[in-house]
């Protein structure tokens, strides 16, 4: 009878076993891999601010390049000094991009090859009371600061003047983001082999394929419409731009991953920093120059 209580004892004060707590479901991940609504807004934002500019006082364009640049100077300089301690001399890279901004809407392409020769000079001047330590690592990246972003933006600036401007700047513009835009719907819908998985995996040869096919019809259709240009010559611009584009979105990515940076920064949400919305146009707005101005001669 004592046995029979104390298993009844035993069984009325084992505690009660606990429920397994139920894993919480993984949030899922868009395909987009970013805040898609975000992103779509800032770029019609931008847009507008843009085609504004184009049809109100097309000069005024410029002054849109002009800010940018500066803004994308600082976010890079703010990025290397972050990450890789690096300092870049940041006044006359931000002066004398101006200058060359500038400077190229009166006198082209000699305005801003001159304003980038005297900005590398002030560069080497400005570095010298900081000593031997890094000096020439600090050169470098100042000297490559105003080569990839002012001077490359000075021929963005150097498609204005012209009486066809307006057009010549729509096609620029167009080209770039029907490649990026194409890239990246058939890069969300289907992309599934990847360019250069090493510095950015998402960029998939199916997204290249959509950049290709949209950017050769947004080439098409600008230079045959907009500018006095043929059909065929709009494929090889819209061609050269999707090359350009892609090629100035893995030398970016490629930047961010020496860094270990996500982006260059975050004052545009969904896109990160302005440097990571100028990526693609600042080697389109060279190629674009330099082919619409043999292709449709002022």
């Amino acid at each position: 009878m004592s046995q029979v209580s104390e298993e009844r004892e035993d069984r009325v004060d084992a505690p009660e076993p606990v429920p397994a707590e139920k894993p919480e479901p993984a949030k899922k991940v868009s395909r987009a891999g970013r805040n898609l609504p975000a992103a779509i807004g800032v770029g019609l934002l931008l847009g507008a601010a843009i085609i504004t500019s184009l049809l109100t006082v097309r000069f005024l364009f410029i002054g849109i390049i002009a800010i940018a640049i500066a803004v994308g100077t600082i976010e890079l300089a703010g990025a290397l000094k972050r990450a890789a301690g690096i300092r870049i001399a940041l006044v006359p890279v931000l002066v004398g991009g101006q200058a060359m901004i500038w400077l190229a809407w009166p006198y082209g392409r000699e305005g801003a090859l001159t304003a980038f020769v005297l900005t590398v000079l002030v560069c080497l001047l400005w570095r010298l009371p900081g000593g031997a330590d890094g000096y020439l690592r600090d050169i470098s990246a100042s000297v490559f600061a105003a080569a990839y972003i002012p001077l490359f933006g000075a021929f963005a600036a150097m498609l204005v003047p012209p009486e066809d401007g307006v057009g010549r700047v729509l096609a620029f513009m167009i080209g770039v983001v029907a490649s990026d835009t194409g890239g990246y719907i058939a890069g969300v819908l289907g992309g599934k082999h990847p360019m250069a998985p090493s510095i950015s995996p998402k960029k998939t040869w199916e997204g290249f394929a959509g950049s290709v096919v949209a950017g050769v019809v947004a080439g098409a259709l600008t230079l045959s419409l907009l500018l006095d240009g043929h059909a065929w010559q709009g494929v090889l611009f819209g061609a050269a731009i999707v090359c350009t584009a892609t090629l100035g979105d893995l030398v970016e990515s490629l930047i961010k991953r020496d860094l270990g940076v996500k982006d260059m920064g975050n004052m545009l949400p969904g896109h990160g920093g302005l440097m990571d919305r100028l990526d693609s146009l600042l080697p389109s707005a060279v190629v674009s120059w330099l082919l619409l101005s043999a292709f449709v001669p002022v």
